[in-house]
């Protein structure tokens, strides 16, 4: 399988660095822009990039501008990176169509986990449909779960729940971060209404819904078995 091209956008070489060793250790190739103007015209050369790591702060174009520029005319995936903690920002990258967004510092070890995690969603890996993990099966095309080899039968949202956990397993996810990716912001309720689903899916789960962590004051995680 050919390798899939991610671009890191950042005016730290330093970063850039620490980024593409690790990116290219999970057998990705990395391509790299120092400043916005060049990451948008790198994209528009090459049709082959697959994801876009994209810094917030930089010269000549800042990063909500390069999303502007692509989301005229792609969809390709875009995890943001930036110092910045305010939630109005995380809003706003949502909103451009930003896919994850990722506040420094960060470890690269999961900064990698959420790059495949995205690429899952997207569909660009071509064969991860099927979801496995710790004795769970998830068929993502036929919409089917088993546990054990067990069939558990889901709601909609109790699918795309278990699937996003697993689809992201070992990463703590905050509640906004889990409401933008299964409900969307157009969902305008409470966001404790996931506390609601987990707590269905968990019963539903038997045994295996302890895999499913809470993080108080934060969200969830899902931590696979480490025998199987």
């Amino acid at each position: 399988m050919d390798k899939l091209k991610v671009m890191i956008v950042d005016d730290e070489s330093r970063m850039r660095k620490l980024v593409r060793d690790f990116l290219e250790k999970q057998n990705y190739q990395v391509i790299e822009a120092s400043d916005g103007e060049e990451a948008v015209d790198k994209f528009f050369a090459d049709k082959e990039i697959a994801l876009i790591l994209l810094d917030v702060m930089m010269p000549k174009m800042d990063g909500w501008q390069v999303v502007r520029e692509i989301r005229q005319y792609s969809r390709v995936p875009i995890i943001m990176l930036t110092a910045r903690g305010d939630e109005r920002d995380e809003l706003l990258g949502f909103n451009l169509g930003v896919d994850e967004y990722i506040s420094k510092p960060f470890s690269p070890k999961i900064l990698v986990a959420r790059v495949d995690a995205v690429l899952r969603r997207s569909g660009a890996h071509g064969n991860e449909e099927v979801l496995e993990s710790s004795g769970i099966r998830i068929d993502k095309t036929a919409h089917q779960v088993t546990i054990d080899g067990r069939p558990v039968e889901l709601s909609f949202k109790e699918f795309e729940l278990l699937s996003y956990f697993v689809e992201n397993k070992g990463i703590a996810l905050s509640r906004e971060k889990i409401l933008n990716a299964v409900w969307n912001y157009d969902y305008f309720g409470d966001a404790r209404t996931i506390d609601t689903h987990v707590k269905k899916l968990r019963s539903k789960m038997g045994d295996k819904g302890n895999l499913i962590k809470t993080i108080w004051g934060m969200g969830y995680k899902f931590e696979p078995d480490p025998v199987k």
